[in-house]
């Protein structure tokens, strides 16, 4: 069946018109999608209406630059739309339902590089509040914790003798994590002026000016504002530090099980991801120093 007569602007409007109980957003896409996929198969009107069609057409949209998300929504519009022509007899099949849009790319994660990190972390404190704060980055940096994390700390999970930090993940599930040096000197700097503002009572290593455990969305906020204050160009977000623990250690030790342990993830494919980072590092450091990369990039 010729895709040109099949899938015409005119049934493009049957079809929109048949979909009144949509929301609005889902009518915006569906006429976005099918529109664009019906002023294409204008263009090629002896072509046959069938799933090698709807292939080129799905990888003319990823050459396009139309990512996997958008692929797959598009498609799935077009689903819809041949199942209508397909009831109205003005179709045989659907040539879209064996058709997949490409696997998304996995998003890496952001991360501070190592002179970012110092300049955050670099800060002198001005009050008490932001003495606690410098701690609290110092900490997370440390120990790649999870904001969560952070804010769960209970002061019995300190223990400067031996420079470890009990921490509760996901699942509730417990472990030791090795505190450096400088996040060490800077809790006890906070825990020194921690008393004046806690409530008898609290447990919690980190509390707000009420004296009660600080919560994640404050913890976020402080961070960004303090990222801002630092002339950081991206915004600083509280896992942004964990990422940066994360990337930092591997590409010095190339322990990814460690790494692994150290973060708390019950799968190492989870950790994985910091390899593409450590590459992307390397790659960098290979470009802008080795002999023959820097005459290739010269003689572009």
């Amino acid at each position: 069946m010729n895709a040109g007569g099949v899938a015409t602007e005119a049934h493009l409007a049957e079809f929109l018109a048949s979909l009144g109980t949509a929301s609005p957003h889902t009518l915006a896409a569906y006429r976005r999608d099918c529109a664009r996929f019906v002023a294409w198969v204008a263009a090629i009107p002896d072509s046959a209406f069938d799933t090698p069609l709807l292939r080129t057409y799905a990888a003319g949209l990823h050459r396009a630059g139309s990512g996997s998300r958008s692929i797959a929504r598009a498609l799935s519009a077009l689903r819809a739309f041949f199942d209508f022509l397909i009831a109205r007899g003005r179709a045989l099949d659907n040539p879209a339902r064996d058709v997949k849009a490409p696997k998304a790319g996995r998003r890496l994660p952001h991360v501070l590089d190592v002179d970012q990190t110092a300049s955050l972390l670099g800060r002198a404190p001005e009050s008490e509040l932001e003495v606690r704060d410098l701690a609290m980055w110092e900490l997370t940096y440390s120990c790649g914790l999870r904001v969560s994390e952070l804010t769960g700390l209970d002061l019995g999970a300190l223990d400067f003798a031996s420079g470890e930090v009990r921490v509760l993940g996901k699942g509730r599930k417990e472990r030791i994590v090795p505190v450096g040096r400088m996040a060490l000197e800077a809790v006890r700097a906070w825990l020194k002026v921690r008393g004046g503002i806690a409530r008898p009572e609290e447990t919690a290593v980190f509390v707000n000016r009420r004296g009660e455990r600080l919560g994640v969305r404050m913890v976020q906020s402080r961070l960004k504002t303090w990222g801002v204050k630092q002339g950081i160009a991206q915004s600083v977000h509280p896992h942004m530090l964990r990422h940066s623990f994360a990337s930092h250690l591997l590409e010095s030790s190339g322990d990814l099980r460690a790494v692994q342990e150290l973060l708390g993830h019950s799968n190492i494919s989870t950790t994985q991801v910091y390899t593409h980072l450590d590459f992307q590092h390397l790659a960098k450091v290979y470009d802008a120093a080795h002999p023959r990369a820097r005459r290739n990039r010269r003689s572009d």
